[in-house]
Order: structure tokens, then sequence, then C-alpha cells
């Protein structure tokens, strides 16, 4: 800005311009003249009016965008300078100079004090549980029924546990006795009735084992394997051993359908597992002693000797444990599985069982001491087996006897539980000793 009194191209004097309100005047140098004095009036030239406050918004607010620096030498001339966008062109030209996308964050601001200045945090309303539950209930989840629990030093915490019947002596030596006396008039019969005796007495001892599972909280399906087993004992006696594949993978396949089709979700590998375990322990066990006395297995009748060989040298395994435990015995053979089991009654048994089967059993033909003695040797190992197998599988479910059929001595699956290890071994014996 000057003054009118001074030159544009005077020196400089180092002193302010005095303006004076009433001869000088104040210009813009290189300014338009935006409005001309027409007869002492002001005419305003209406190309650069400003549109009044009270007018609406056209849209065309300038910006200042980076325009392409044209080549030059000097390094400095790549550096854009700003510029005003002021025709369409302008808008179109530089589209990729600036990513609006730049000023987005990757994450959600959680406060306002890591919100960047074009960012705000909206604060959250408190909102009761009670009027969330009204508006949008959630559904129950489905409850999957498990009996599956992680090990523990007691092994009986969580189970459901029955009451044993009350154990006497007599009583138990009395059933004992008519039971042996009845198997023994069974096997004089022939084979048909003792046939008919193993399928019930296979029938009875699963169906107490599925009731043992069912009251320690498991969902075995009991029908499934009873009808397994029983139909596995009338295969085995006609087909032999080849019956047993077979009979699994129906119970396999069957079982499937089953769970599939219950009313309510269960643990199916809890179900299946217990299901199959049952089948296996005595179905399959226990079908050899149909294999044994099978017609096609063993000529004249044969399979019916060893099958009674076999029950022999189980009673006396039993029987010697029992007496010679109430005698001597001290050490237990396992405290946590069967505290009430001890090596010498152990040893008893397995004593006894060398007797029977070195002086007993070569009463019945074609048995001789040589093939007795060597039967009795392995079953000597397998009938304690089966015998503390049972026994944990009773102390797991929390039980003192898996039936009361017996009176004082429980139920079916009690007095067969060796006997069941014994049947698989007698038939395999038989085969490496190339009895016929």
């Amino acid at each position: 800005m000057k003054s009118d009194d001074e030159s544009f191209y005077d020196e400089p004097t180092g002193e302010l311009p005095v303006v004076s309100s009433t001869d000088s005047r104040v210009t813009i140098t290189g300014a338009e003249v935006a409005a001309e004095v027409v007869d002492d009036a002001v005419e305003i030239d209406p190309e650069t009016l400003l549109p009044h406050w009270t007018d609406a918004p056209t849209g065309a607010v300038p910006i200042v965008v980076a325009k392409e620096a044209e080549e030059s030498a000097d390094p400095w001339a790549s550096i854009p300078a700003p510029a005003w966008r002021e025709g369409e062109a302008d808008w179109v030209a530089h589209e990729d100079q600036f990513d609006a996308s730049v000023l987005a964050s990757d994450e959600a601001t959680e406060t306002e004090d890591t919100a960047r200045p074009w960012e705000f945090v909206l604060p959250e309303e408190t909102v009761p549980e009670e009027e969330l539950l009204e508006e949008a209930p959630r559904p129950e989840p489905e409850v999957v029924q498990r009996t599956r629990r992680s090990f523990t030093d007691n092994p009986l915490a969580g189970r459901a546990v029955r009451r044993g019947s009350q154990s006497n002596l007599l009583r138990a030596t009395v059933t004992g006795v008519i039971m042996a006396l009845v198997v023994f008039g069974i096997f004089i019969a022939g084979t048909l009735p003792v046939a008919i005796l193993v399928v019930g007495v296979l029938g009875l001892a699963t169906a107490e084992a599925y009731a043992g599972l069912r009251a320690a909280g498991a969902h075995p399906a009991a029908l499934l394997g009873i009808v397994a087993t029983v139909t596995l004992a009338f295969a085995a006696y006609n087909k032999g051993v080849g019956a047993i594949g077979a009979i699994s993978v129906a119970l396999l396949v069957v079982s499937f359908v089953w769970y599939l089709n219950v009313p309510k979700q269960l643990d199916v590998l809890d179900g299946i597992g217990a299901t199959f375990f049952v089948f296996g322990w005595i179905g399959i066990f226990g079908a050899y002693a149909m294999v044994l006395i099978a017609p096609s297995t063993f000529p004249n009748k044969h399979g019916l000797a060893y099958l009674m060989g076999a029950l022999l040298m189980t009673i006396g395994s039993d029987t010697g444990a029992l007496v010679f435990g109430r005698w001597l015995g001290q050490k237990p053979v396992s405290k946590r599985w069967s505290p009430n089991k001890t090596r010498e009654g152990l040893i008893g048994g397995v004593v006894t069982t060398w007797i029977i089967g070195a002086i007993v059993v070569p009463r019945i033909s074609p048995w001789t001491t040589v093939h007795g003695l060597e039967v009795a040797v392995a079953l000597s190992a397998m009938v304690p087996l089966g015998d503390l197998f049972e026994s944990m599988v009773k102390r797991t479910l929390g039980v003192k006897d898996l039936g009361r059929i017996l009176p004082g001595m429980g139920g079916i699956l009690d007095r067969v539980d060796g006997l069941l290890f014994a049947l698989p071994t007698m038939y395999y014996m038989a085969h490496l000793l190339k009895l016929s």
C-alpha cells in the first residue's frame, strides 16, 4: 500500500507514512476496480459481488491440492506446490494425489485419549440386564448328558453307590453247592441243555452289567447289547469264531442309528462305548463257550469235556483263593482296586487250580494228566485276572455286587467273571495242544 503523496519508485525514507483522512486515499496496488462511481453513486459489478450470507450454499468451495511439478534439474522443483482448485478439470486432474483412506483407523477407537482429532467416541448407554433379556431372550443351550469324568485318586468320586447284598459264608456255600449240582446235571443231559444254559447265563450277566452302568449315570443301549450278546451266542454255535466280526459290525451300525433317534441328546461316545464294553467283555468272551461245545469244532462231544474242565479249574481257583485268603491272607493284591483279595489267596488259588488240572480233570475223557496240567497253568493266570477285572469295574461304578440273584453270592456276573477269561484261553489252548 502507498499514499498518493509518494511515488512507488521512490527510495524508502524510513519514516512511517501519514495518511490523511481528508486529503489522501489508500489504494491497493494491482487490485482491479470492483466498483465505479457514476453520478456520485456507487455502481457494483455483479460478477465480483459475493453471495449474500442468507443465500443457499453453492457447493463450490475451493480446496488446496498439490499439482504435478514440472520436470526440472532443481531437486526442490520435485516438491509440489499448493494451488487452488478453481475449475472442474482441477477436481479430476489430481485425483490420485491424495488418498482419503489414510485418515481411517485400522482398529476401533476405544477412548477419547487415543482418538485422533477427526474422531470421537460416543458414550455407551447403560441398559439394565432385565431389559436386554426381555428384548432378546437367549435360547437355553442343549445339554449333552455325559458320563465321562476326569481321573482322580478316588475312582468312586461322583458315582452312584448301590448297597450290596449281605454276604454270609453259610448261605454262599449252600448256594454254591446247589448251583454245582444243577450245572453238572445239565452237562450230563447233553449239548443242547448246556447251550441253553450258556445263553441264559450270558443274557443275565449282560443285563446286570448294563444295570450297573446305568446306575452310575451311563446311557448304554442295553437292549441292543443284550440282543447282540444272545445273537452272537447262537451264531457262534453255528458259524464258529467267524461270527464275532459280523455281529460286532452289526451292533456298531445299529448303535449309530439308535443314538441318532433317541429323544434327548446324549453323549454318543459314552453311550456306544458303554454298550460295546459290556458286549466285548461278556458277549465275545462268553461266545467261546458256544464255540467249544459246537459239534463242528470238536467231534464226539469232546467240546463239552473241555468246557467242563475249564469250569472245574475256574471253580477250584475261586475256592482256593477264598479259603487261603481267609486263612492266611495279609497282603492285598491291589489296595486301590481289590483290597479284599490277598496275595496269599492268589497263591492258594493257583495251587488249587494245578491240583484239579492234574488230578480231577484227567478223570474226564479225553483229558490227560499232561494236558490237564498244561491248561491249568494257563488258567491259573487268566482266572484271577478276570476276577480282578470285575473288581475294578465294580470299584469304579461304586457297587459291591452287580446283582442279587444268588443269595449270599451276589449276581450271575460275580460268579462267572473268572470263567469269562478262561473260555477263550481254553479254546486257543485246545488248538495249541491239538486236542480233538
